[in-house]
């Protein structure tokens, strides 16, 4: 059919006529305004670190990262104003002058085309800045090269003033923006995911100085001080950190069960992994199997394994424009394959390692045993708790599943939208199950309380049917590679018994897979407390100082409930606590969070001295009030 076709449909109501006057043609700026998600990913409000404005900060960072490995500029100073506005000013080559304007305004346009000038960069589309420049209300842009600067400044991507004058000031690229909040309605950048995401670029390039609000973040030893900064559990010994032209890995064995990675392909940090990665899980544990000669299994090598790998690649290819999965086959164009590359190198460098350190070696041994004496201690229960879940399966009363997975029971569903709510108790579910998105929204009910599972081993995982079936449920018992859903929701009461479970809940995760935390995967329901309405209004508060308000603004004498379980709250009053304006709090995972010394306290045996602590830090009702 041709575009200019003229089409009549007759729908009873009237005909819908299509003609020349549809057919719209919009502008670079317009087309990135109109379809944001084909540039971005996901808008968001910045709750998440995933949401859109970390990338537009991580689009215009990239390009500074890309100045310093051409050896052009140590330094980069980034300035978060009110966690609303950002600038960032780098000291290289700054972007040549004549082509300021369409560097920033016009796709597919950039200096990254030419694999001379930037070999191995994060940036070769031609697009990063421009969305920036497209979603923001307030856009600027320097360009300081001998002696002069180009200066322009963009509204929404509409060029509003540029001039020329002459400067002082050291060669490099200032860019100024500020996220247009009617797109991402009130956002604002939480410190804590950019000082991750600075760390992850120093990491990736020693000697790189950020300087971030004032405060300086470096690396001096590269992925060692990545994983010394993130690991939750000890290693059992020293990480084993090794280099090549192209490539960099660093991994160590702990205590903890499954497998954690942190992979970065030229800098950027692919936290859905890709080919580089999977090659380097096939062949550290073929190397290690091969180096002691003996029949050991995969599963039980890589058990406990902390590691990652960095590598840069000519013109790299990733699945996204967030760039959060290498979708590269070659390491250059037509060149070595990835895997080949990869291969190469562990072979070569982890076993010339294990054959010089034969103390580490002995140790890394010794844990691959443990693992393996674990794994066949309860392959027979595995196996029937294995039937047992392909029996339940995965369309059971314990698991009402999203439509997006139906056809595709192993699948991950459709990334960053489908999530599952973990919940117990027929009532709760119930309100949740008729409430949901069930093309997106998965419902797993639990059983009563969940076994505490502190102190056990990973065997009662296939003993305790509950855990069996949300093990099965989320497909993580091979590793959380095979994760159904982007997240995974604890919805529990607002009330003691509620908060208990919650606990028992994160002690499992914690426990036998602390990567799905780690990740940023595993989430709290908020729901509302109390509800203040009158006739006219309805107000849902989530604290004592929202219900307080609300009596403030509705008065006099509205009526107010207060939600003992997720079973009083109607299923139509539901649909407002889990639809676009759903309250997530996510659960993290930290270095400094000293974890094996809390579960140790609020989950462990010492009965005596919990009871001790309750006591010695009882509030009571009275005492609140005065």
């Amino acid at each position: 059919m041709e575009e200019n076709e003229l089409i009549s449909v007759d729908n009873n109501n009237g005909t819908v006529e299509y003609t020349d006057d549809n057919i719209r043609h919009l502008s670079d700026m317009e087309h990135v305004r109109t379809r944001p998600g084909m540039y971005i990913g996901r808008l968001g409000d910045g709750a998440h670190a995933e949401d859109g404005i970390y990338v537009l900060l991580k689009e215009v960072i990239d390009n500074s990262i890309d100045e310093f490995k051409m050896q052009a500029g140590k330094k980069i100073e980034i300035t978060v104003e009110e966690n609303l506005r950002v600038s960032v000013r780098d000291y290289g080559r700054g972007i040549p002058q004549g082509k300021l304007i369409e560097a920033v305004s016009m796709l597919n346009t950039g200096g990254k085309y030419d694999s001379k000038a930037f070999k191995k960069s994060v940036g070769l589309n031609g697009v990063g800045v421009k969305a920036v420049n497209a979603l923001s209300s307030s856009f600027e842009v320097r360009s300081y090269r001998d002696g002069k600067v180009r200066i322009a400044t963009f509204s929404k991507g509409e060029l509003l003033t540029d001039k020329t004058a002459d400067t002082e000031e050291e060669n490099g690229t200032f860019i100024f923006f500020e996220p247009d909040n009617t797109l991402f309605v009130n956002y604002c950048f939480k410190p804590e995911f950019i000082e991750t995401m600075l760390r992850n670029y120093t990491y990736l390039n020693t000697g790189l100085a950020i300087i971030y609000n004032g405060h300086r973040i470096l690396s001096r030893n590269g992925l060692v001080d990545l994983l010394n900064d993130n690991m939750t559990a000890t290693g059992l010994y020293p990480i084993i950190h090794l280099k090549g032209e192209d490539i960099e890995i660093a991994f160590t064995h702990t205590g903890q069960y499954g497998e954690e990675y942190y992979s970065f392909v030229n800098g950027q940090h692919t936290t859905q992994g890709g080919t580089h990665q999977s090659a380097f899980k096939e062949h550290i544990a073929r190397t290690i199997k091969e180096f002691y000669n003996k029949n050991l299994d995969y599963t039980d090598i890589r058990n406990g394994l902390v590691a990652a790998i960095a590598v840069n690649v000519e013109e790299p290819i990733f699945e996204s424009q967030t760039k959060t999965k290498l979708g590269s086959t070659n390491m250059t164009p037509g060149g070595i394959t990835v895997n080949k590359y990869v291969g190469d190198f562990i072979k070569q460098e982890v076993d010339n390692y294990l054959h010089k350190h034969q103390d580490i070696a002995d140790t890394m041994f010794q844990k691959i045993q443990e693992s393996e004496k674990e794994r066949k201690a309860i392959a027979g229960v595995t196996k029937l708790a294995r039937e047992r879940a392909k029996k339940a399966n995965l369309h059971n009363r314990k698991l009402r599943d999203c439509r997006i997975h139906l056809n595709d029971p192993k699948g991950k569903g459709l990334e960053e939208e489908s999530c599952i709510f973990i919940t117990e108790g027929d009532s709760a579910s119930g309100s949740i199950t008729k409430s949901r998105n069930v093309n997106t929204q998965a419902v797993f009910s639990l059983r009563g309380k969940p076994l505490n599972s502190f102190g056990l081993t990973k065997k009662v995982v296939y003993e305790n049917e509950e855990f069996n079936l949300l093990q099965a449920a989320l497909n993580i018992e091979d590793g959380i590679e095979g994760l159904r859903y982007d997240k995974v929701i604890v919805a529990t009461d607002a009330d003691v018994d509620g908060m208990h479970i919650r606990l028992l809940l994160i002690t499992f995760f914690l426990q036998f897979f602390p990567d799905l935390i780690k990740k940023g995967h595993v989430y709290i329901l908020q729901t509302p407390l109390f509800r203040v309405r009158n006739k006219k209004k309805t107000i849902y508060c989530y604290s004592e100082e929202e219900r307080i308000n609300a009596i403030n603004e509705l008065n006099p004498n509205p009526e107010i409930t207060r939600f003992k379980g997720l079973g009083e709250i109607s299923p139509d009053e539901f649909k407002h606590f889990i639809g676009k304006d759903i309250r997530l709090e996510q659960v993290t995972l930290r270095k400094t969070d000293a974890v094996k010394e809390l579960l140790e306290f609020y989950m462990g045996k010492n009965t005596m001295e919990r009871q001790n602590f309750i006591i010695d830090n009882l509030v009571i009702e009275e005492d609140l009030a005065s």
